[in-house]
C-alpha cells in the first residue's frame, strides 16, 4: 500500500518538475544560425540636434527625427526607399549618416568596405533637405571619412592616400595632395600602428571658420613590410603591408595646414626630434590656433604644443613624464574652452587619472578632482553653468558612475577656498555611462551590472531626474529565466606578494560545497584591461552557463597591471611583461585549489590575443598549477608585435632584450606539461600567425605534445557565424576531454 502511495505521489509530482525544469543555454544560440536570443537591446545611434528637444537616429532605410521629451517620430530626414540620386534614379541603401552643422544637408554612406579595425572605403551621398536633391560625393572611386566643413559648403574626403575637397555649391572636386601612394605616403588618414594603437583612423580636421584643413601626413616608405598570404586561388594572393615591428622604423610623420584660399601647405613644427609620435592633433577656438599632443617614442613623456596655422611656429605650453610611461589610454580628455582663455586636460600626475585646468600658456589654474580614484572619462563641460560632467571609478574599480562637478572660478581671492565634491548623478550599482546632448540640457544613461542587463534612460541635465525609460531589457530579463543561468560572484583574495586581487566566479547552478568541481579560468590581463567588472556579460558569458551546466566553475582574475585602480598597480608590470602577470594568475590558481569545493588537479584557463599570451605562459612557466590550456590569437613573442604598443611598455629591444625574452612562451616551451590547444587565424593583421608558426616550431623542437588548428583567411577576431560556432564547439569538446 505504501508503494503504491509512492508512485502516485511521484507521478503527481512529475509533471510540477518537467515544467519547473529550467533550458540549458546551446552554443547555437549563442553564436550559431539562433544567436540573438540573449541579445540586450539598446538604444544606439542617436546623434543629438543642436535643437535640445531633438535627436536623429539611423533606422532601416531612413534617418529619423524624435522629439526628446515625447518620444515620438517627428519628421524622416531621409528615407531611401524613395530619394533617388540625381542624374542615375537609382536608390541606396545607407549604413551611416552625419548632419551639416545647419542640419540642412546629410552625408550619408553606403557600401562600406572595411580595410582594418577602425579603417573603412565606402560611397558617399548628400542629401539637400532643402531642396530634396540626392548626389553621389565623387564618382572616381570609393572615399574614406567623408566629413562636412562647419558651413556645410564643402566635404573633404580621403581617397588613394590623397585627401580632396569637394565644394558642394558648384560640384568641382579638388586634390589637396597628390603624391599618396599605398605603402609610401599616406595623407589624411593613418598608417596601420597609429589605427590600432591610437585608435583613430580620419586623420584631417577643418579649422572652426572651415577656411583652413589640419592633416596628417605618414612616409612609410622605410617601414618594413609584414607578407600575409591569403587563400582560395590556384596561387595565393600576397597581401603585404607596412608594419613596424618593436624596434623597427616607424613613418616620418608631418602635421601640414592647407589654406583653402591661399592654397598653400604650411608645416607645423614638431620639434628637432623626428623619431616620434603625435598621438592627437586638434583645433583649439581659435581657427589659426593648432593644438598638437606630441609623444617622444618610449611614450615616457608627452607634450602639448600650440601650432600658429600660418607661420607653423609652435611652443610648448605644457610637459608630462613619467619614469615608466605617461597614460595610454587616449581618452580625448583635452578640451579647450570656449572662453578661448583656458583647456582642461587629464593626467596621472597625482599616481591616479584626474581633471585639471590650465591657462592657455600652460599655467595651472587648478586641479579639478582628485583622491584615490580615477576619473575615466571627460563627458562635457557646460561653461555657461561652469559645470563639468565625468565618469569615475569613485565607488569602486569594479564600477563606473556619473558625476557632475562646479568648477567655478573662487570669487574672492583673500578668502581661503574650499573646492567644491562631485555630485554623484547616476543611482543604480554597477557600470553607466552618458551620451550628453549638444547643449547639455539632456543625456542617455546606460546602466547594467553583473546580474542586470542594460537599463537605458533619458534623464535631464543638472539634476539626472529621469525623463521616461527608454529601454529596460526586460524581454531578455524574463528569458534569462527560462535558461539554467548563474550569476558571478565578486570575491577577493592576496596574493603571497601582499597584493589584493579582485576576482568573479560561476558556480553550477546545482552548486554542492561537499563535492571537488574542476575550474576554468579566463584570463586577459594586459595593461589597463579589467575583465573583473559590474556588467552585464557578452556572449563568453552564455558560453559559461553552457560550462557551469557541465559541471565547471569558471573564474576570471584581473592580475598587477590591469586598470581601475591607479598608475602604480598597472605600470609594475612595466619592461616586464607577463612576468608579474603570470605569477599572479597561479596565484589564483593556488588560492583557488585550496578551496574545499575545487579539485586543485583539474584547473584549466584560456584566453584570446594577450589572454592568450598569459595562458601560454601559465601552461609553461606555471604548468605545475595548470592541466588544460587554450590560447586563440597569442602573442608568442613581444618581438613580432608593433612598436606603439609593444615598446610602450617593454622599451626598445635593443634597450631592453631580457624584457622581451625572460618572458616569452617560446623561451619556455619545454616547460609545457598537461593538454594545450593553439589556435590563430591565418589573416591576422593584428598578431600575426608568425607569432603561432613559432609556438609551435619550439614546441616541436623540444618534444612537447599539443594541439593546434588554423582558420584560413581569418583576422584577429576569427570572425563569420560559421567559424565563431565551429571555434566555440572545438573548444568546449577539449574542455569536455581534457579537463
Amino acid at each position: 500500500m505504501q508503494v503504491k502511495r509512492l508512485i502516485l505521489l511521484c507521478m503527481l509530482l512529475l509533471p510540477a518538475l518537467s515544467y519547473g525544469q529550467k533550458k540549458a543555454v546551446t552554443l547555437e544560440e549563442i553564436y550559431g544560425k539562433n544567436a540573438g536570443v540573449f541579445s540586450a537591446r539598446t538604444v544606439g545611434g542617436v546623434n543629438w540636434m543642436k535643437s535640445g528637444g531633438f535627436f536623429s537616429t539611423l533606422e532601416p532605410g531612413k534617418v529619423v527625427k524624435y522629439n526628446i521629451n515625447t518620444g515620438s517620430a517627428e519628421e524622416i530626414l531621409f528615407d531611401q526607399n524613395t530619394s533617388k540620386v540625381s542624374g542615375s534614379g537609382k536608390l541606396i541603401n545607407i549604413s551611416d549618416y552625419e548632419l551639416s552643422n545647419d542640419e540642412r544637408k546629410l552625408l550619408l554612406t553606403t557600401e562600406q568596405e572595411p580595410i582594418y579595425r577602425r579603417s573603412f572605403k565606402a560611397e558617399y551621398y548628400v542629401f539637400d533637405r532643402v531642396s530634396g536633391t540626392l548626389s553621389q560625393l565623387s564618382d572616381k572611386g570609393k572615399q574614406q571619412y567623408a566629413t562636412f566643413s562647419p558651413d556645410g559648403s564643402k566635404v573633404a574626403f580621403v581617397r588613394d592616400n590623397n585627401l580632396f575637397i569637394k565644394n558642394l555649391a558648384d560640384e568641382k572636386e579638388m586634390a589637396v595632395t597628390t603624391d599618396g601612394k599605398f605603402n609610401h605616403i599616406i595623407n589624411g588618414s593613418t598608417d596601420w600602428v597609429y589605427e590600432e594603437e591610437f585608435a583613430f583612423a580620419k586623420a584631417f580636421e577643418w579649422s572652426p571658420d572651415g577656411k583652413k584643413i589640419a592633416y596628417y601626413r605618414f612616409d612609410e616608405t622605410l617601414v618594413p613590410e609584414y607578407n600575409m598570404q591569403l587563400w582560395g586561388n590556384l596561387y595565393p594572393d600576397d597581401y603585404r603591408f607596412k608594419y613596424p615591428k618593436a624596434g623597427e622604423k616607424n613613418s616620418t610623420i608631418a602635421i601640414r595646414v592647407y589654406d583653402l584660399d591661399s592654397k598653400g601647405h604650411m608645416n607645423m613644427d614638431l620639434g628637432l626630434e623626428k623619431d616620434i609620435y603625435i598621438p592627437r592633433m586638434q583645433w583649439t577656438t581659435n581657427s589659426n590656433l593648432l593644438s598638437i599632443t606630441r609623444m617622444n617614442r618610449l611614450q615616457n613623456q608627452r607634450d602639448i604644443l600650440h601650432a600658429n596655422a600660418s607661420s607653423g611656429a609652435a611652443s610648448t605650453v605644457l610637459t608630462e613624464t613619467s619614469k615608466a610611461y605617461v597614460d595610454a589610454d587616449f581618452t580625448d580628455d583635452l578640451v579647450y574652452l570656449q572662453d578661448g582663455q583656458h583647456f582642461i586636460y587629464s593626467s596621472e600626475q597625482s599616481g591616479f587619472k584626474h581633471l585639471y585646468m590650465y591657462s592657455m600658456n600652460g599655467e595651472l589654474v587648478r586641479q579639478l578632482t582628485a583622491g584615490r580614484w580615477e576619473v575615466t572619462n571627460l563627458d562635457g563641460i557646460d561653461e555657461k553653468n561652469n559645470i563639468i560632467y565625468f565618469t569615475s571609478t569613485a565607488v569602486s574599480p569594479l564600477e563606473r558612475h556619473f558625476y557632475r562637478l562646479d568648477i567655478s572660478l573662487p570669487k574672492s581671492k583673500t578668502k581661503k577656498y574650499k573646492a567644491p565634491q562631485p555630485v554623484k548623478l547616476s543611482e543604480n550599482t554597477g557600470t553607466n555611462s552618458v551620451h550628453l546632448n549638444q547643449d547639455l540640457t539632456y543625456y542617455i544613461e546606460y546602466n547594467s551590472s553583473a546580474t542586470t542587463p542594460a537599463n537605458v534612460s533619458l534623464r535631464t541635465a543638472p539634476g539626472g531626474e529621469v525623463v521616461r525609460v527608454l529601454e529596460d531589457n526586460k524581454r531578455l530579463a524574463e528569458k534569462v529565466k527560462e535558461y539554467d543561468i548563474v550569476f558571478p560572484e565578486f570575491f577577493q583574495f592576496e596574493t603571497t606578494f601582499g597584493d589584493s586581487l579582485n576576482g568573479w566566479m560561476l558556480k553550477p547552478s546545482d552548486f554542492d560545497p561537499s563535492r571537488k568541481y574542476p575550474v576554468l579560468m579566463f584570463v586577459y590581463g594586459g595593461p589597463g584591461s579589467q575583465t573583473v567588472v559590474n556588467s552585464w556579460g557578452g556572449r563568453d558569458f552564455y558560453w559559461y552557463q553552457m560550462l557551469q551546466k557541465k559541471g565547471y566553475i569558471v573564474v576570471s582574475i584581473d592580475n598587477r597591471g590591469t586598470g581601475g585602480r591607479g598608475a602604480a598597480f598597472r605600470q609594475v608590470t612595466y619592461a616586464q611583461l607577463g612576468k608579474l602577470e603570470t605569477e599572479d594568475q597561479i596565484e589564483g590558481a593556488k588560492y583557488l585549489g585550496n578551496l574545499p569545493y575545487i579539485d586543485k588537479s583539474r584547473i584549466g584557463i584560456w584566453g584570446w590575443s594577450y589572454g592568450g599570451y598569459m595562458s601560454s605562459l601559465c601552461m609553461t612557466v606555471g604548468a605545475d598549477y595548470f592541466k588544460t590550456g587554450i590560447a586563440v590569437a597569442p602573442v608568442t613573442t613581444w618581438r613580432y608585435y608593433d612598436t606603439i604598443y609593444t615598446e610602450r611598455f617593454l622599451k626598445r629591444p635593443q634597450d631592453n632584450p631580457s624584457g622581451y625574452d625572460d618572458n616569452s612562451p617560446i623561451t619556455h616551451a619545454a616547460k609545457l606539461k598537461g593538454n594545450f590547444l593553439l589556435i590563430h587565424g591565418t589573416a591576422d593583421d593584428n598578431v600575426h600567425f608568425q607569432n603561432a608558426v613559432d609556438f609551435t616550431e619550439a614546441l616541436i623542437n623540444t618534444g612537447r605534445d599539443f594541439d593546434s588548428f588554423y582558420y584560413p583567411n581569418k583576422n584577429h577576431g576569427i570572425g563569420g557565424m560559421q567559424t565563431r560556432l565551429h571555434l566555440y564547439k572545438m573548444m568546449t569538446r577539449y574542455l569536455e576531454e581534457n579537463l
